[in-house]
């Protein structure tokens, strides 16, 4: 499982939003880290084949990201990806599969499987209005783990969330890592320092650090403050 990210760009008339970044990322959580502006959801976006770069090739296991094969091995939870607020959490899982080809009997079992997944299955029949911000944010992995993907892209999933729910997020995505490669962007050091097995860190829409993370948070929030002259979000 790999991840080939070959000299990619953005260029929005005189802004260049991403600057000819390249990564090889392979199975396990990769923690994305950056200010406002730096550059994150351009790259994730590109990633999921939702915009198409100035430049460079972003391939998995050699397919291209424009390829029907591609997405199909692609599960992608964006910062306010979309719902019916009327129907319930079951009812969403059973349409997203439908509009994924997932023949019924299949989709029945593979929600259930999610719901229980992320903790959800006794809210199941509940109106996705009622939901709180965190059982949404549980929901929406739920829906981009429809497919069994190999490459998760996760933009800012736990914004918002309280401490408890955090804690519960961070733990569920640690456990995808250990079969899909998961990139995981984020303002949250702690989010980063906890489960990520790399580290990326990204300023000016390239790429500063990359790497293994050794030392503790507040090393990482110094470097961060460092870079950017803002510190990170606290959870």
């Amino acid at each position: 499982m790999e991840l080939v990210i070959d000299r990619i760009s953005k260029q929005y008339q005189n802004k260049i939003a991403v600057d000819r970044t390249s990564l090889t990322l392979h199975q396990g959580v990769c923690g994305l880290l950056g200010a406002n502006g730096a550059g994150k959801t351009t790259l994730m976006r590109m990633l999921c084949g939702i915009l198409k770069p100035t430049g460079g090739s972003v391939t998995l296991d050699g397919v291209d990201v424009s390829s029907e094969q591609y997405r199909e091995k692609l599960g992608y939870l964006p910062q306010d990806f979309g719902y019916y607020p009327e129907f319930t959490g079951r009812d969403f899982l059973l349409y997203l599969a439908a509009l994924k080809g997932l023949p019924k009997a299949a989709a029945r079992r593979k929600a259930e499987k999610l719901l229980a997944l992320v903790s959800l299955e006794h809210d199941a029949d509940k109106k996705i209005k009622t939901y709180s911000g965190g059982m949404k944010q549980r929901l929406g992995i739920a829906q981009a783990l429809l497919n069994d993907p190999e490459l998760l892209v996760l933009d800012e999933p736990t914004a918002g969330l309280d401490p408890r729910e955090r804690v519960r997020f961070r733990n569920l995505i640690a456990e995808l890592g250990k079969r899909s490669i998961v990139l995981l962007s984020t303002h949250i050091v702690s989010d980063i320092v906890h489960i990520a097995d790399t580290v990326l860190i990204m300023k000016e829409g390239q790429i500063c650090f990359s790497g293994k993370w050794e030392k503790g948070e507040e090393e990482l929030e110094a470097f961060y403050l460092e870079l950017f002259g803002e510190e990170t979000e606290h959870a």
